[in-house]
C-alpha cells in the first residue's frame, strides 16, 4: 500500500469507502495539532494522490470539504493554503505509535572491528562530517594517529583519523560508498533562482552578523518541514540550525560532559564516524545489539548508559525499522531518565513501506533530534538542525555561540526559499525515483553476481549492507576491490562486537550501470580464495 510522508499518512488506516473523509480529517487533525500551522501550502492535488496511491478525485473531494470549512484557501499558482491557526499542543505527548514490523530478511550482526583511533575527521553515517574546533578531549588512553593514511594502509590497519578523508581521496573508477547522495543531481538552476530571490530582497543589515540560533527565516522553514515530513510539531525558537549533523553531535557532547555523561550507548553495528565523534569528545561508547526489531532495548538498560544514540527510521547499516514494541519500550527507558539522540540521518529517502514517525514526535523532552540536508542536497552546505529537550537549548546555544557566532546566513535563506517554494519537496521526489532505479540495479546485480551475499535494509536510504558467510575477511575484499577499482566500506569498520563479514555499499552516486560493474568485480574477487 504506498502512502506520503505527508503528515505520515497511511491510506491504509482509512475506512472502506471512506477516503476523502479520512483524508480530510487527518489535515483538520494536522492543523489542529499544529503541524500544519497557518500559511502552510497542501500538496498539489496530483502529487499527493500519486503518493497515497488513490485516484485525483478522493484528494480533491477532500481539499474541497477542507475549503468549505475554512480550514483552507486556493490561491491559484500559489496553490492551496492553510487559513485556520494552530490550536495550542498539549504539553504531555501521547505514548509512541505502532511503526510498521520488521523487515523480511533476517539480520546478521556484521564481523568484528579492531577498535577505531577516534578523532574528528571522520563521517557521521558514513559520510564526511567534521566536529569542529570545540576544545574536547579525546577518550582516554587513545592515541593520536598522525595523519591520514596511505591509500595502500587504508585496509591495512584499524581505521584511525581521517580514514574518510584517505578514501574519498584514493582514486577510483567506481565509488560505492555509502553516505554519498547523487552529488550530480544537486538542483542548481533552483538554488540560483532561489539566491536570486532573497539576495533581491536582502537590505544591508541582514550581511551583519545575526542570531546564533540560525536565522528565522530557515528556522521556520525546517520547523514546517519536520512537521510535515517527520511528523513533528516543534516551534521554530526550538531549531537550532547547526553545521551538520557532525557539529550537533560535538555540541551534545560538550554540553552532556558538562552534564557528567561519560557515556553514550551506541547501536551495534553503527557508524564508524559517530563512533569516531563520540570518541573524539571524550565519550565512551559501550554497544548494544540491534536485531530484525532494531536495537535491543533490555540490552540498552543492561549498559547503564543514561543517553542512547539511535537511527531508529532507517537503522545504519542494517536498514532496520525500530517496530512499535521497541518504541514503547524504549519510551519507558526514556521516560525514566534516559535521553535519546535521535540520528535522522537519511529518513526522507524511503521506496517499499509506509513513513515511520521520528521518536521526538513524541517524546519531545526525551529526544535531541538532529537531522540535515546533507543527504537530500549535499554535504557541502553543511547545514542541519537539531531540536533539544528544553533543559539543554540554552546551553547548546551558547556552545553553538562560542563555537562559530552561527552558520552562514546566506546559504540558510536560500535553503530557507527552497523549503518555502516547494522546490525542496520536488527535488525528493525526483530523487525518490532516481534511487529506486540505482537501488533496483544493485540488488540485480547482487543476485547475479553475489549469490551467497544476503541483502539487507533495501526499502530506503541510500545505501545496502550485505552479509557474506563466515570465513571471508572483509577488510581484504574492501582492499582488493581498491586495486579493482572500486571504492566500498567493510562491514567491519561499523561494528564493535564479532559477527558475519559484509559489506556496506552505497548506491545513489552511481549510475546503473557503474554499479552493475561494481558489483561484477566484487563478485570475481569472492569467487576467488576467501
Amino acid at each position: 500500500m504506498a502512502a506520503s510522508d505527508f503528515l505520515q499518512l497511511n491510506p491504509a488506516e482509512a475506512p472502506r469507502g471512506g477516503m476523502s473523509d479520512w483524508l480530510a480529517r487527518e489535515i483538520r487533525r494536522a492543523v489542529a495539532e499544529g503541524l500544519l500551522p497557518a500559511g502552510s501550502r497542501l500538496p498539489a492535488t496530483r502529487v499527493l494522490a500519486d503518493e497515497l496511491g488513490v485516484s485525483r478525485g478522493v484528494v480533491t473531494e477532500a481539499y474541497r470539504r477542507l475549503t468549505e470549512d475554512g480550514h483552507v484557501a486556493g490561491h491559484g499558482r500559489a496553490g492551496t493554503i492553510v487559513l485556520s491557526a494552530p490550536l495550542a499542543r498539549p504539553t504531555t505527548a501521547p505514548d509512541a505509535p505502532h511503526a510498521p514490523g520488521p523487515p523480511n530478511t533476517p539480520l546478521t550482526p556484521a564481523t568484528p572491528a579492531a577498535p577505531a583511533t577516534p578523532d574528528a575527521d571522520a563521517g557521521v553515517s558514513g559520510g564526511s562530517g567534521v566536529t569542529g574546533a570545540l576544545g574536547t578531549p579525546r577518550a582516554p588512553g587513545v592515541p593520536r594517529t598522525s595523519g591520514p593514511p596511505g591509500t595502500g594502509m587504508l585496509f591495512a590497519v584499524p581505521p584511525g583519523t581521517g580514514v574518510f578523508d584517505a578514501l574519498r581521496a584514493a582514486p577510483a573508477r567506481i565509488d560505492l560508498s555509502p553516505g554519498l547522495p547523487d552529488l550530480a543531481s544537486f538542483p542548481r538552476t533552483a538554488w540560483l533562482r532561489a539566491e536570486r530571490t532573497v539576495l533581491a530582497g536582502l537590505v544591508p543589515a541582514d550581511f551583519g552578523y545575526g542570531d546564533p540560533r540560525g536565522t528565522p527565516a530557515l528556522r521556520r522553514a525546517v520547523a514546517r518541514w519536520l512537521a510535515v515530513n517527520r511528523g513533528i510539531a516543534a516551534d521554530p525558537d526550538e531549531v537550532l540550525i547547526v553545521a551538520g549533523t557532525a557539529q550537533a553531535l560535538g555540541l551534545l557532547a560538550l554540553v552532556l560532559r558538562d552534564e557528567g555523561v561519560t557515556r553514550v550507548a551506541l547501536e551495534d553495528p553503527s557508524s564508524l564516524g559517530i563512533r569516531q565523534h563520540l570518541h573524539n569528545s571524550g565519550l565512551e561508547s559501550p554497544p548494544v545489539p540491534v536485531d530484525a526489531r532494531g536495537v535491543r532495548v533490555d540490552a540498552l538498560r543492561a549498559t547503564g548508559a543514561r543517553v542512547a544514540l539511535l537511527t531508529p527510521a532507517h537503522q545504519f547499516p542494517t536498514g532496520v525499522v525500530l517496530d512499535g514494541a521497541r518504541r514503547r519500550e524504549l519510551a519507558a527507558w526514556a521516560r525514566d531518565g534516559g535521553l535519546i539522540i535521535e540520528d535522522d540521518y537519511d529518513a526522507e529517502h524511503r521506496y517499499d513501506r509506509p513513513p515511520v514517525p521520528a521518536l521526538r514526535a513524541t517524546l519531545t523532552e526525551h529526544v535531541a533530534y538532529a537531522g540535515s540536508v546533507s543527504k537530500l542536497l549535499a554535504p557541502a552546505l553543511r547545514v542541519g538542525w537539531l531540536l533539544a529537550p528544553r533543559r539543554y537549548r540554552d546551553a547548546l546555544v551558547d556552545a553553538k555561540r562560542f563555537a562559530d557566532l552561527g552558520n552562514a546566513a546566506l546559504p540558510q535563506l536560500v535553503l530557507a526559499q527552497l523549503m518555502e517554494s516547494g522546490a525542496l519537496e520536488r527535488q525528493l521526489r525526483f530523487l525518490r525515483r532516481r534511487h529506486r532505479v540505482r537501488r533496483d540495479a544493485m540488488i540485480a546485480a547482487i543476485a547475479d553476481s553475489m549469490p551467497e551475499a544476503v541483502v539487507h535494509g533495501a526499502a530506503a536510504g541510500l545505501h545496502l549492507m550485505v552479509t557474506l558467510p563466515p570465513g571471508h575477511d572483509d577488510t581484504a575484499l574492501a582492499a582488493a576491490a581498491l586495486e579493482r577499482g572500486v571504492k566500498v566500506q567493510p562491514l567491519s569498520w561499523h561494528t564493535q562486537r564479532p559477527g558475519r563479514p559484509g559489506l556496506v555499499l552505497g548506491y545513489a552516486a552511481s549510475t546503473p550501470t557503474a554499479a552493475r560493474e561494481g558489483v561484477a568485480i566484487l563478485g570475481d574477487l569472492l569467487s576467488g580464495p576467501a
